[in-house]
């Protein structure tokens, strides 16, 4: 009973959106009628500071509060609360909203970890806020990754491409001189010369005690590298029917390429239970010379080097492998109104997200990842040295997740079978047929269920 009221309100909810001319704000109305208003906002750890992580204090919640400050200023009956959740407790968290009634009202997060409650109804859709000059100033693939049949449920504020990052300090001691790209260059290596690369680094004497490569699989946080590893060879992962076809050849081929690299002594032991944070900690303790990273992870080292909590060393940017070319990824972040039932919290909600996305001084704040708008990359483009070479990167970009439903509960379907694979209980082949088996599972459940596709 509760999906099926779920599904008439998020329809309700996406007429509306494709025939509303304006919000209140913009007709000069009262939000909620004037009514006092008590919205609650939840974020998982981001970039720090308003503008910079330089600022006095900053931390993750700052530009969110500065911006629910600025917006109650404005609006005196709208308070926005701001939380900061974990990243690895986000989809617990949500689930239990779910279920009792008390879902956030905004939330700030990457398109593709919140798919599958747009699919649930849990979210609300955007487009009556959305101009056509917000489609002008954002590029089609962006909000590709935030839509569903017509319907836009996030609007997109940043961008945070995913690539590996390697210690140049490192590189140098082991005589790796020409795999060095420029200080504001992504190096792009086969899957060969990755391998040469992490040989080089573990026989080098004077790194004793330094693992080459990264390796993570305790949990679906930051999977998306291993999901990217298993395409090095040409994988789809999806075929043309939307399931999952990551145990061809190709791709059993990638995972027996990582299964080697982890035996012969070029990643860092233990894989099985290390998470994607305790791998970025020994990055960052040069404890591993090659390791993951997206812009705003980058950023935030970068930082943490010049206020000298993180000791300084060269870190470079370099593709993720592949055959017959490297393979890139990019996370679209951006604001969701949450389908809490009550009108005039989704309305304030709503109005609170396009003042956000469009204020011409807030929306400079996207900087701190990648911006997502024309307008602003040209507006930031002298700040950000990178900038260019992301850019010409896009060429490698893929959609990893297809926007499914169930795409949360797919990713909880991978890391048991790499687990499997790593500690020599299944065979690469093994680990990635029962992988496609039950992932095809999730997939024809969240079909099946998602009020999107059955209205």
């Amino acid at each position: 009973m509760k999906k099926r009221v779920m599904a008439m309100a998020l329809a309700s909810a996406m007429v509306l959106s494709m025939t509303a001319p304006a919000t209140a704000a913009d007709e000069g109305q009262e939000i909620a009628g004037g009514k006092d208003v008590s919205l609650t906002l939840w974020l998982t750890p981001s970039w720090k500071g308003v503008f910079s992580g330089d600022e006095p204090d900053a931390d993750y919640d700052s530009f969110f509060k500065e911006a629910a400050k600025r917006y109650n200023e404005m609006h005196p009956n709208v308070t926005i609360n701001v939380e900061v959740i974990a990243g690895d407790s986000r989809d617990e968290k949500l689930n239990v909203a779910e279920s009792t009634d008390t879902l956030p009202d905004i939330v700030y997060e990457g398109a593709f970890t919140m798919s599958s409650y747009y699919h649930k109804g849990s979210i609300v859709a955007l487009d009556d806020i959305i101009s056509e000059d917000d489609k002008a100033d954002i590029a089609d693939g962006i909000w590709e990754n935030c839509q569903v049949e017509g319907a836009t449920f996030i609007f997109p504020f940043a961008h945070m491409p995913g690539t590996l990052i390697y210690n140049a300090d490192m590189f140098k001691t082991a005589g790796l001189d020409d795999y060095i790209k420029g200080e504001y260059e992504i190096a792009t290596w086969s899957p060969d010369e990755l391998r040469e690369i992490l040989t080089a680094l573990r026989d080098c004497e004077e790194l004793g005690g330094v693992y080459p490569m990264s390796l993570f699989c305790m949990n679906n946080q930051a999977d998306t590298w291993n999901l990217t590893y298993l395409r090095m060879f040409g994988n789809t992962f999806f075929d043309e029917t939307g399931h999952l076809c990551v145990n061809e050849e190709n791709g059993v081929k990638a995972l027996q390429y990582i299964l080697d690299l982890s035996a012969d002594g070029l990643t860092v032991p233990g894989a099985e239970s290390l998470t994607s944070n305790d791998c970025n900690a020994m990055f960052q303790n040069q404890q591993i010379a090659v390791s993951f990273t997206n812009s705003t992870l980058y950023t935030n080292l970068q930082t943490d080097m010049s206020n000298g909590t993180v000791e300084p060393f060269d870190a470079r940017l370099a593709n993720i492998p592949g055959d017959p070319e490297p393979h890139s990824f990019t996370y679209v972040s951006g604001f969701m109104a949450m389908n809490t039932g009550d009108e005039d919290r989704i309305a304030a909600s709503k109005d609170f997200i396009q003042y956000v996305c469009t204020d011409e001084e807030l929306v400079l704040a996207s900087k701190n990842t990648l911006p997502v708008r024309t307008s602003v990359t040209e507006q930031v483009k002298d700040e950000m040295p990178l900038l260019e070479a992301y850019n010409a990167n896009a060429q490698y970009i893929f959609n990893f997740s297809n926007n499914m439903p169930g795409y949360n509960e797919l990713r909880n379907v991978l890391f048991p079978e790499l687990q499997a694979a790593l500690i020599g209980q299944k065979t690469a082949q093994e680990a990635l047929d029962d992988y496609v088996e039950k992932g095809n599972q999730v997939i024809d459940e969240g079909r099946a269920n998602s009020v999107v596709y059955n209205q």
